[in-house]
């Protein structure tokens, strides 16, 4: 099986130690680290923004990860300059919060940054398919996204493996990444279907055990 990513989203880590917490991660070899931005419109939940990002860019950037930034917000184009300048390495926006999904991609590259698309479950994949080639992740969400810890949404699957098959087929190198009710059960079924990341959190950070157990144990499930 191809090499996997592994993402820990840190929607679901202990705020309290944070960074403490992160460090494990990295040290356990993961190289994403999802942040998901909340701003209570778009979803109905309030997460963190820029100064998390900036604060967690040292210790990311000494194991050379990526800082992958997922706005669950409105008018996402009004803080793309601010998130970028905070670290982010990849940021990704939603097809439903964006007037013109094109400029906005577009405006991130400007900035230094690797533009990311994504739809909730329910929105039709046609919705992304102009701009697909442009971009340098496609993130399929697996949950109605606003929480961590939700179940994963079966339908998605087919979702998944449709996305790779248009990325195979037009030769493009983004990543395909997976957010939302991924855990040891599911997630070979995942990256099966064709995700290249995967994003996991209270799999990771609320199971329990330790985070290097979790973590060891979603990569068994893969061979990664």
């Amino acid at each position: 099986m191809a090499k996997v990513k592994l993402a820990p989203s840190i929607l679901s880590a202990d705020f309290a130690c944070l960074g403490e917490q992160v460090e494990l991660c990295l040290e356990e070899g993961c190289e994403f680290v999802h942040v998901d931005v909340m701003d209570g419109h778009f979803v109905p939940n309030i997460s963190m923004g820029p100064m998390v990002v900036k604060s967690l860019k040292p210790l990311l950037a000494k194991y050379n990860a990526v800082m992958d930034v997922h706005l669950m917000i409105t008018k996402p184009d009004n803080y793309l300059k601010e998130f970028a300048e905070a670290g982010a390495d990849v940021i990704t926006v939603h097809v439903e919060s964006c007037g013109r999904l094109g400029d906005t991609v577009e405006m991130i590259r400007s900035h230094g940054v690797r533009p990311g698309i994504t739809l909730n479950p329910d929105t039709k994949l046609e919705k992304i398919l102009e701009v697909i080639p442009n971009v340098d992740l496609v993130l399929i969400m697996s949950v109605n996204p606003g929480f961590g810890g939700q179940k994963f949404v079966p339908a998605t699957m087919k979702k998944i493996a449709d996305v790779r098959k248009i990325l195979d087929e037009t030769e493009s190198k983004a990543e395909l990444e997976v957010d939302g009710g991924i855990k040891v059960s599911n997630v070979r079924s995942v990256v099966e279907a064709g995700a290249s990341v995967v994003v996991a959190g209270s799999a990771i950070f609320s199971s329990g055990t330790t985070i290097e157990h979790n973590i060891a144990e979603i990569r068994k499930a893969v061979d990664i």
